[in-house]
Order: structure tokens, then C-alpha cells, then sequence
């Protein structure tokens, strides 16, 4: 019995436990009463359409699911963002379906749910996948107006891209299954087809009671904008159906009968499970995350056959980098090594550090694999780069800014998973968020931020310190122990994956044991879009 192992299992086996508890309570959208005066009306939960839509025992991959979690307290919050994501199959092709819930402030949308339905569009675009919109919302949130209306990100942007993307080629779909009210109206009518659900479906610019303040004329929203009106009369919709499900049953019906698109040619064999028990990973990753470990572990158990081609294995030796499969799919993969290794010249090197010589040789294998049309997978649990005068002496900014280079300009598709550390340059040096990954994802065991805690709240404790001295304030030990205190706890609420998945700065909060599939899907949709740009690093830093 291995007790290290066992107290590893059991902390990570609680974190995917509350993951699974929150998820649960997400999916409850504006709550249990909301859900039942929702299906009063005859109408599916958003949940529940989407489910009818998908093919069944497909995988999916849900999207932001905790977008918004502990945001707009004074609103009454913002489940899910007030939208469900899911990138999953229909008619067995690929597809990304955004379904508004009615039942979080009848559909409103708030900041998030626009940068939510922004990055489905953008997950469209990138790998050239269908969409579909499954619209039921009383459009935006008025008080909160001034944050969702007017910029460059906001909610006009979404109906930019419906034009863009159309103008792509790009598959758009749309079921009017609820309300469709002012600038909100333009997303299913600037699709391709837009169906309407009789009776509860309905789409104006302005509803009943702007019109009879603006022009004092009396009408109702059925007559104004309902499915019979804008079937029969307006023609803006194009197909009328009586329930949710005839509705969706025609969009499966549409689906069948695409035609096939090109694809980039990544390659795939018969998959293989890992040879190494995927299961382990739970009790391999220490439940104290200053402790070193072998990222290699970590990879033996993700990747099929647990076969792995290293790249200049005795170099750079911070920075795993190599060939696999994962469910098939080619993979370059680049890992953060947690364990402390020693270079052939005796010095010693900090796990989870980025050196001189791991982000060189990161460099070349990242420009390799753009070479030979590999995706790349980015593994983080990275403290950042090497510090002090030997590292600034051996050029570690030159070293780190071609990494960075090699990566922001690479072509092929990338895909990150945040395992534990992500902290300051080293979360861009392995493709964060500002780097465009197709997919990012985290682990329960992730934290984001500059640095680490411990680091930040002592840096922004002296801060302080130093403010109040200036002022001619001394401070106690005990006084200077309970600022520390609060900053630490502070910062340590940012440090969450939690935090980072309601600001949508990871797509999800993944179980350890789901990353294969959701690698394997990531892959999959960017196989549907070709790789059109040179792959060109510009001026690089050697």
C-alpha cells in the first residue's frame, strides 16, 4: 500500500466530487421553480433540447458551463451565463449548439452571455464547424446595458459574425423556441433557415408595449411577431411547427442531408487505450502542489498504448516535448516536468520552470510540428521562467520570446490543459488563453494567476507596508500577520479554476480521466478546417 499515492487519490477524488456537485447545481439554470413554470408553457428546458437534438451516446464537450458562477450577486446571478454550449454531433456530423435558458432572468442577456456566445462562434469559425441556435431570450439586460450594448465585444458583435461567418460558408441554423425580442431578433433571421415553434415562439424589434408607447398603436405579441405572423404574412421565418420536438426533428432532418466538406488531413489510426491505468492519475498527482513529481506519469496514462516519442530527451530537460497519439489522433505534445532534473554540466534545475534550454529546444519542436501539420497539446503546471542574473545573463528573455514566437504563430491547431501551476509568462509560453487555443481546459488541481499566492500576497503586502510607513503609520507583527491573512485569502479566490472558468478564461473544469476524450474531440472539429496560412514565425530572437 502506497500512502502517498492513496492521500493523492483521495484529496483529487473530493475536488472531482465538488465538480461534479457544482456541475449538477449549473444545470439547475434559474432553479427548480423556473424549470417547472418553463415546461407549464409546453416548452423543453435548454438542457433537454439539446439532448433531443444530439445524437445519442455520442460525446460531447460542454462549453462555460460555470460562466458567470459568483457573478452579478446583486442581479440574483447568472447560472451558465443564461446559455448552454455544447460542441457535439448531430446526424453524425460535428457541430456546435448554443441554446438560450429562459429559465435564468427569462434569457437575458448579461456581459458573460455575450462573451459565452461570442466564443461558440469563434469555435465555429476556427474549425469551420455548423451552428445552431436554439433561441428563446428576452434580450439584453437593460440594467446592465451599458456593459453589453455599445463595444467593440459585445452583443453586436455576435450578428457581425453571423454575417462573417455566412459569408464563410459556414453552416447556420436557428429555432425560434421562445421570445426573440429587439437587436436579438437579427441572429436566427441572418441565419440560414429559421424555424419558429407556434405558440411560444415569437420575434420582433420592439414587443407590444414599446410600440404603444412609440406609435400608440394596440396590438398584441402574437399578432405583432408570432409564429403564424412571420410564417404566413412577413415571411421571415421559414418553417412553422406545432412542439420543441417537431422543431428539432426538422433540424436532424436538415442535418441528414448535408453535404461533406473538406478536412486538414491530421493524422489518425485505430485508437488504443493507455497500457498505464488512466485511473492512477488520481493518486500520481500530489495533493500538495510544491511537491515534484514526473510529468511523464501524467502522460503515460493519456496517450494510447502509453507510447511516447521524446524530443531531445536530455536537453532542456524542464520542458517534455514529443510525439504520441491520443484516441488515435497525432499529437506534439509539450509538458511542464514537475521532477527536479540535473543537466549534463551538474547544475540543478527547479521543476515546473521554464530554463534557457527547455524553451529553446520547445522552439523547434513547436516549429516542427507546424512543418509536418501536427496538432499541438500544451500540458501546464509551470511556475514561470527562470529568474536572476545567471538566467538574464544567459539571455532567458530571448530564449522565452522565441518560444513565444514559435507558438503565437503557429498554424496548426493547439489545445492546453491547465493540470496544476499556471502562473504569469509561463501560462503564454504554454499557449494560455491570449494565444488562441482551440480548446482550454482545466483540471480541479489548476490555479491561474501573475504567481502563485504565497508570492503575490507577500509582494503586495510590502506593498502596503511600505504605503503606511510612508505615511507615518508603523504597523505590528499581529497587524501585519492579519493584512497578509486577507490578502492571501483574497488572491487565493482568484487562484481557482472556478474563478477562471466564470470569466471564461478556460472553456471548462474537466475530471482528469475526461481529457482524452475532450483532446480527441478538440481535435476532431479542427480537422474540419483546412490549414489555409504558411506557417512564417517572422523575426526570431536567437
Amino acid at each position: 500500500m502506497n500512502l502517498e499515492f492513496n492521500k493523492n487519490e483521495d484529496s483529487l477524488k473530493q475536488l472531482i466530487f465538488q465538480l461534479s456537485q457544482r456541475s449538477k447545481r449549473v444545470a439547475l439554470g434559474g432553479g427548480e421553480k423556473s424549470m417547472a413554470k418553463h415546461k407549464a408553457k409546453g416548452k423543453l428546458t435548454a438542457r433537454e433540447r439539446i439532448a433531443y437534438l444530439l445524437d445519442k451516446d455520442a460525446d460531447t464537450v460542454e462549453i462555460g458551463a460555470f460562466a458567470g458562477e459568483g457573478m452579478y450577486q446583486d442581479e440574483g446571478g447568472c447560472p451558465s451565463g443564461g446559455v448552454v454550449v455544447m460542441i457535439g454531433w448531430v446526424q453524425g456530423r460535428q457541430c456546435v449548439v448554443v441554446a438560450n435558458d429562459a429559465t435564468v432572468k427569462a434569457g437575458a442577456w448579461f456581459p458573460i452571455t455575450a462573451k459565452k456566445n461570442l466564443r461558440a462562434q469563434e469555435i465555429s469559425i476556427e474549425n469551420k464547424l455548423p451552428i445552431i441556435y436554439l433561441v428563446d431570450s428576452a434580450g439584453v439586460y437593460l440594467p446592465m446595458q451599458d456593459e453589453i450594448f455599445p463595444d467593440k465585444e459585445h452583443f453586436g458583435r455576435i450578428f457581425r459574425n453571423n454575417a462573417v461567418m455566412s459569408s464563410m460558408g459556414i453552416v447556420q441554423m436557428a429555432a425560434i423556441m421562445g421570445p426573440c425580442v429587439a437587436g436579438g431578433a437579427y441572429l436566427p433571421i441572418m441565419s440560414d433557415e429559421a424555424m419558429i415553434v407556434d405558440g411560444t415562439g415569437s420575434v420582433f424589434l420592439a414587443g407590444s408595449y414599446l410600440v404603444k408607447s412609440a406609435i400608440g398603436e394596440s396590438i398584441d405579441n402574437e399578432t405583432l411577431g408570432g409564429a403564424s405572423t412571420h410564417s404566413e404574412i412577413s415571411g421571415v421565418t421559414d418553417y412553422k411547427f406545432a412542439t420543441d420536438e417537431e422543431c428539432l426533428d426538422h433540424l436532424r432532418n436538415i442535418f441528414d442531408k448535408l453535404g461533406g466538406q473538406a478536412t486538414a488531413g491530421f493524422s489518425r489510426k485505430e485508437a488504443a487505450l493507455p497500457k498505464e491505468n488512466p485511473e492512477e492519475i488520481l493518486g500520481l498527482l500530489p495533493a500538495d502542489r510544491a511537491k515534484p513529481y514526473d510529468m511523464m506519469d501524467i502522460i503515460n496514462r493519456l496517450v494510447d498504448n502509453s507510447e511516447f516519442e521524446p524530443y531531445k530527451d536530455l536537453y532542456g530537460q524542464t520542458l517534455l516535448c514529443g510525439l504520441a497519439r491520443i484516441d488515435g489522433w497525432a499529437v506534439g505534445i509539450v509538458a511542464n516536468q514537475r521532477k527536479i532534473v540535473k543537466t549534463k554540466k551538474g547544475a540543478m534545475q527547479m521543476g515546473g520552470v521554464i530554463y534557457s534550454d527547455s524553451a529553446d529546444k520547445a522552439a523547434r519542436f513547436i516549429m516542427n510540428c507546424n512543418q509536418k501539420k501536427i496538432p499541438l497539446l500544451f500540458l501546464h503546471d509551470v511556475s514561470g521562467f527562470m529568474v536572476g542574473s545567471q538566467s538574464e545573463h544567459g539571455g532567458i528573455i530571448k530564449d522565452g520570446a522565441k518560444m513565444v514566437n514559435a507558438m503565437a504563430n503557429s498554424v496548426v491547431p493547439k489545445f492546453s490543459v491547465i493540470v496544476g501551476n499556471s502562473y504569469g509568462a509561463g501560462n503564454y509560453a504554454m499557449c494560455g488563453k491570449a494565444y488562441d487555443p482551440r480548446l482550454i481546459v482545466a483540471w480541479p488541481t489548476a490555479q491561474l494567476a501573475v504567481m502563485s499566492g504565497a508570492a503575490a500576497a507577500n509582494t503586495l503586502l510590502q506593498i502596503q507596508v511600505a504605503s503606511l510607513k510612508s505615511k507615518g503609520q508603523e504597523i505590528t507583527p499581529e497587524a501585519e500577520k492579519e493584512l497578509l491573512d486577507t490578502i492571501k485569502a483574497r488572491y487565493d479566490e482568484q487562484l481557482s479554476p472556478y474563478y477562471a472558468a466564470a470569466r471564461l478564461w478556460v472553456d471548462a473544469i474537466i475530471d482528469p480521466r475526461e481529457t482524452r476524450k475532450v483532446i480527441s474531440q478538440g481535435i476532431s472539429m479542427a480537422n474540419h478546417a483546412p490549414i489555409e496560412k504558411a506557417y512564417n514565425v517572422g523575426v526570431i530572437q536567437v
